[in-house]
């Protein structure tokens, strides 16, 4: 358990209609009352849990604002401790004020995701809710938000529990049967577990196949536009943006630096960067600017290729296509207002995925969301069902589903229970790390270090 009472500002650092700060802790309610004195008699000290108080707050004796301050007592709390949660004018030299008043009156500054981090050791909630609160607060549109919240409400945790279960039940049972053979224990029936390690697999493995289109849609895509000088890069750019982002000129050569950007593509989030023609040069500066394009396109995950209908094909169209092999990729032939002079079928051929569009039509944004909607799997996308939300789970995940496959081998070579249950035992520790049930101290120390303070 967490010790000490601790303080953090917990709205964003600007101007605002209001700021809170929040206090948590055993001594949470005493340093509340040092500080906010009420317009009534009771202090937040004296009244019961769930409860709001009208008043002031102040600083050594000295008045800092008018305030409002919530009272929650443990373990009816967000972080399962006493906990006062102070809203004053947002702004922020007064937010400040305030807590540099609780910290005097005996809190301690809160750590990255110290609140969070405490709800967690508190039993308030398990590691895998814990971080649907970050993909709540990170969320970029209507079905991330609703895939965290569902999350956070434990559709995650339901599903990898109830699979635990199943192996656990299954564990004891052989453990007393293999160490208890004089007693008169059920016999292991073999069809029944290698059935049920199966189902259990399966519904692992179905979360890993989700992974990537949830990812998409939660945390975005890292995508790059390539394609050789002026085929219409930067239009695309600004289509899909909305903003002039990119300098469009009938010049080629003319974007030699990165230029990025975040936009929503249908149910998709694209990190989007739009990249200097790539081509032989003699020029100095554009040649770093071709240089910077192609290590970008080597660390992307998806790749838009630009091609110009209106123009034929050339051996630099031919090599983008050969640098985006093992990369998804959609090939976008580009300039459909003009006749057409490229080879269709060679383009369809080399690409996953191929879109004909005018990047100057505001309507092409349509086709190309479809285009990529289906390439990463995110157009049937239920937010509902539960989903891994990161590496880590996904790590935890492939780990489970890799020793459960050496158990289920095991089992129809038969080879010893024990070894089928050592396979079992590796599985369960794997899926019980994922809800942090037997997460060591690094890993849960390294999952709350990226949330924000005052969280």
């Amino acid at each position: 358990m967490s010790t000490g009472t601790i303080a953090a500002i917990s709205t964003p650092q600007s101007a605002g209609g209001i700021g809170i700060i929040r206090i948590s802790g055993e001594n949470a309610l005493s340093v509340a009352d040092s500080i906010f004195m009420p317009v009534g008699e009771k202090k937040p000290g004296e009244v019961p849990g769930y409860h709001a108080l009208y008043g002031k707050v102040y600083d050594e004796g000295q008045p800092i604002d008018e305030a409002v301050c919530l009272v929650f007592r443990a373990p009816h709390s967000y972080t399962g401790e006493n906990v006062a949660e102070i809203s004053c004018h947002g702004g922020l030299y007064i937010t400040k004020r305030v807590l540099q008043a609780a910290l005097k009156a005996g809190a301690v500054p809160a750590q990255p995701g110290e609140f969070t981090k405490r709800a967690f050791l508190n039993g308030k909630i398990d590691l895998s809710e814990a971080e649907a609160v970050m993909s709540l607060i990170s969320a970029k549109g209507e079905q991330a938000a609703n895939a965290a919240l569902n999350a956070l409400d434990g559709a995650l945790s339901r599903e990898i529990s109830q699979a635990a279960q199943v192996l656990v039940g299954h564990c004891a049972h052989i453990a007393a049967w293999v160490d208890y053979p004089d007693e008169e224990i059920e016999d292991i029936e073999l069809q029944n577990l290698l059935q049920d390690m199966k189902a259990v697999r399966e519904k692992l493995r179905f979360l890993l196949d989700r992974f990537d289109s949830g990812r998409a849609v939660t945390e975005g895509v890292d995508t790059v536009i390539v394609g050789r000088p002026n085929v219409g890069k930067s239009t695309l750019m600004n289509l899909l943006s909305g903003s002039e982002r990119s300098i469009v000129t009938g010049y080629e050569g003319t974007t030699r630096d990165i230029v990025e950007e975040t936009v929503r593509l249908g149910n998709v989030v694209l990190r989007l960067a739009d990249t200097a023609g790539i081509r032989d040069t003699e020029n100095p500066v554009e040649s770093i600017g071709v240089e910077l394009a192609k290590k970008r396109l080597d660390r992307a995950e998806l790749a838009l290729i630009v091609l110009d209908s209106s123009r034929p094909l050339t051996d630099g169209d031919k090599a983008l296509f050969d640098a985006c092999e093992g990369k998804r990729s959609i090939a976008i032939i580009n300039k459909t207002d003009l006749p057409c002079a490229t080879d269709r079928e060679y383009i369809r051929g080399r690409a996953e995925r191929c879109v004909e569009l005018s990047a100057i039509d505001p309507n092409s944004a349509e086709s190309l969301s479809r285009c990529v909607e289906e390439l990463l799997g995110t157009a049937d996308f239920d937010s509902s069902a539960a989903m891994l939300a990161n590496e880590r789970q996904r790590a935890c995940c492939a780990k489970a589903v890799q020793t459960l496959t050496e158990g289920i081998d095991a089992l129809e070579s038969g080879m010893t229970l024990d070894a089928v249950n050592v396979c079992m035992d590796s599985a369960i520790d794997a899926l019980l790390e994922l809800t942090g049930q037997r997460a060591g101290e690094a890993v849960v120390d390294e999952v709350f270090s990226r949330f924000c303070v005052g969280k």
